[in-house]
C-alpha cells in the first residue's frame, strides 16, 4: 500500500488504531452510566485547552488534556452537588469551554479560527511525532484503567448504591471514569475531532450490544468495530480526500445499522428456539427471562 510510504500516514494510522481501541473502551462505561453525551461536553471544554496551547506556545494536546481533565472533574462535582441547578452549570461549562477556545486562539500570535479546524474535525496531515508520543502515553493510561479496573468500573456503572455497600470507593471510581473519558477525548481529537469524538465512544458500543448480552463480549466487539472504522476511515480519507473525522463517524453509524439489521432476525430465531424448548403446558408468562444487566449487557 503506497500510503505506508508516507511518514504522516504511518503516524495517522497508528493514532487511528489507538483511538479505535480507547474510545469504545471508555464509552462502554459511559453508556452503562447513561452518560453517553459526556464525551461531547468534554470536547467543548478541551477547546479551551487547545486555545491555551496556542496562546502559551505549548503542546495543544497536553494542554487540552490538562484542561479537559479539570473540566471532567468539575462535571462530576456538579453532578454530585449541583442538584436542580446542575444542568445550567454544565451548560455554562460547555459553552464557556467552546468560547474560551475561540478567544484564546485568536489572542495567540498569528492565531485564527482556522487553526481550530483540525482539532474540531480531525486532520491526518497535521499529526506530528510529538502528537503520536502524547497519544501513545495517554492511550496506555486509558487501556490500563479500563481493563485493569473493569470489574470495579462495571459495578459502579450498574448500581452505585450496591457498589457502595460492597465497599467500593464509588466517588473515586466515578472521578477516575470522568478523567479517563477526558483523556480519551484528547487522544481522539487529532483523528476524529473534538466535535465528533463522542460518536466514536458511544456508537460502537451500541452496535456491539446488538450482537452480545455479556459485558466482556460487548467490550471486545465494540473495540473491534472501533479499530475497523478508524482504520477504514483513515484509509478512505487518504484516497478520496474527504474529512477523516466525518468519514469515521459515518462508517461507525453504517456499522450500527448493518449489525442491527443482522441482529433482528437472529433475535427472532433465538426467541422461537426458546419457545420451542418450553414445555407445552407452561404459559408463556411463566418463562424465566434471561438475566440481563441494565443498559443491554450482562455481568462481567
Amino acid at each position: 500500500m503506497d500510503l505506508l510510504d508516507y511518514a504522516f500516514m504511518q503516524r495517522a494510522l497508528l493514532a487511528a488504531v489507538l483511538v479505535g481501541i480507547t474510545a469504545p473502551a471508555v464509552g462502554i462505561y459511559l453508556v452503562q452510566r447513561r452518560q453517553a453525551l459526556m464525551g461531547d461536553g468534554i470536547g467543548h471544554v478541551a477547546m479551551t485547552g487547545v486555545g491555551l496551547g496556542f496562546l502559551l506556545s505549548w503542546s495543544p494536546v497536553w494542554m487540552a488534556t490538562l484542561v479537559s481533565v479539570l473540566g471532567a472533574v468539575l462535571m462530576e462535582l456538579i453532578r454530585w452537588y449541583g442538584k436542580t441547578r446542575g444542568d445550567i452549570a454544565l451548560a455554562m461549562l460547555f459553552y464557556g469551554g467552546m468560547a474560551g477556545g475561540v478567544m484564546f486562539i485568536n489572542l495567540a500570535p498569528g492565531g485564527s479560527n482556522a487553526n481550530l479546524t483540525s482539532y474540531l474535525f480531525g486532520s491526518l496531515s497535521t499529526v506530528s511525532e510529538s502528537d503520536v508520543t502524547a497519544i501513545c502515553v495517554l492511550a496506555a493510561f486509558v487501556v490500563l484503567v479500563t481493563l485493569g479496573l473493569r470489574r470495579q468500573l462495571f459495578a459502579v456503572s450498574q448500581d452505585e448504591e450496591f457498589a457502595r455497600v460492597t465497599g467500593l470507593p464509588v466517588r473515586a471510581l466515578n472521578l477516575l471514569t470522568a478523567v479517563t473519558a477526558a483523556v480519551t477525548v484528547t487522544v481522539a481529537m487529532r483523528v476524529v475531532g473534538l466535535l465528533l469524538v463522542s460518536a466514536l465512544m458511544v456508537v460502537p458500543v451500541a452496535a456491539a450490544q446488538q450482537l452480545s448480552r455479556s459485558f466482556a463480549a460487548t467490550f471486545a466487539i465494540a473495540v473491534a468495530i472501533g479499530v475497523t472504522v478508524t482504520i477504514g476511515g483513515t484509509v478512505t480519507s487518504y484516497y478520496q480526500d474527504v474529512p477523516p473525522g466525518a468519514t469515521i463517524v459515518l462508517l461507525t453509524i453504517a456499522a450500527f445499522i448493518l449489525l442491527t439489521a443482522l441482529a433482528t432476525p437472529l433475535a427472532r430465531r433465538r426467541a422461537r428456539a426458546v419457545a420451542a424448548r418450553q414445555p407445552a403446558g407452561d404459559p408463556a408468562e411463566c418463562a424465566i427471562p434471561a438475566t440481563r444487566a441494565p443498559g443491554g449487557t450482562a455481568g462481567v
